[in-house]
């Protein structure tokens, strides 16, 4: 493992640890350069954005894992220095599978890795039509995540789907056992309340919480503020960007398919493209 992902994690705990975490989606070099120099402090690499933006599929378990780690690798380099956290999906299989994806990710440089308990093939967490391992299946993978990692400073962010397949308390209990077995993050997908979200915040007091915001999604959308009132630490934005540049992308073909220029308000401009890739520092290379 390099220093790299080493002082990555390291970062991204003592971060978590002084107050609540805003991580935005990224599906690209691009977009991961944008958030950094925007001021990102950590960066979250979407599964869903992966299954898009690599493949232009949606987002129900079509991305391998060689394909997910491969990304990784891109994304942690053009996110540095800030923090990658990537998501896993399901391990892609059983406890070898979540070891070997583990290994992988952490040696192609993210500072953490996300994990569902969702069956194979998954399905984006707002999405209807869920199904999740058993407890049993569940708790393993996550014991067997922590205990691939090479360095503690590499977080498990441990999630359940639960909520939408078998109800809160199922996913309460869930979360309760993944924090025995060692999770550093706990995730419980799509709470579909404010009351919700606090009823996951008052369980799991002083543990570090990490919610979803996805627009049009399951879960209402609560301003950071108030996340880190209810007690929550991590909160991540996946699809706000790549749903932004999907917009902006449309417009632009279906302006330059009739035979219209893109106008200059609608697109930055050759030479700050070329900023945003460093292209001086590149150019100023022996």
């Amino acid at each position: 493992m390099s220093s790299r992902t080493r002082n990555s994690g390291a970062a991204l705990k003592e971060r978590l640890a002084k107050g609540l975490l805003i991580a935005p989606g990224i599906h690209d070099g691009v977009s991961a350069r944008q958030a950094v120099q925007a001021g990102a402090e950590a960066v979250y690499m979407t599964g869903f954005g992966v299954a898009g933006s690599l493949l232009g599929v949606p987002d129900i378990g079509l991305v391998s894992a060689t394909e997910m780690a491969e990304r990784v690798r891109a994304l942690a380099a053009a996110a540095l220095p800030v923090p990658l956290i990537a998501d896993g999906d399901n391990g892609h299989g059983g406890t070898a599978n979540v070891e070997r994806l583990v290994r992988a990710y952490e040696h192609a440089g993210a500072a953490a890795i996300q994990l569902e308990d969702q069956v194979l093939p998954k399905r984006c967490g707002h999405l209807d039509g869920k199904e999740i391992v058993s407890r049993e299946e569940a708790v393993a993978k996550i014991r067997a995540a922590v205990g691939a990692r090479d360095a503690g400073t590499f977080l498990v962010i441990a999630r359940t789907d639960a909520r939408s397949v078998r109800g809160m308390d199922e996913a309460l209990w869930r979360a309760d056992a993944f924090l025995s077995a060692g999770a550093d993050v706990l995730f419980v997908e799509a709470p579909q309340s404010h009351e919700e979200l606090r009823l996951v915040a008052d369980r799991f007091p002083g543990i570090p919480l990490m919610a979803n915001m996805v627009e049009d999604g399951k879960t209402p959308m609560l301003p950071p503020a108030e996340l880190a009132a209810l007690g929550y630490r991590l909160v991540i934005y996946p699809v706000s960007a790549l749903l932004a540049a999907a917009h902006a992308v449309e417009a632009v073909y279906r302006k330059l398919l009739q035979g219209q220029e893109v106008p200059r308000t609608d697109r930055v401009t050759f030479q700050h493209y070329n900023e945003i890739m460093d292209l001086k520092s590149y150019l100023g290379r022996d």
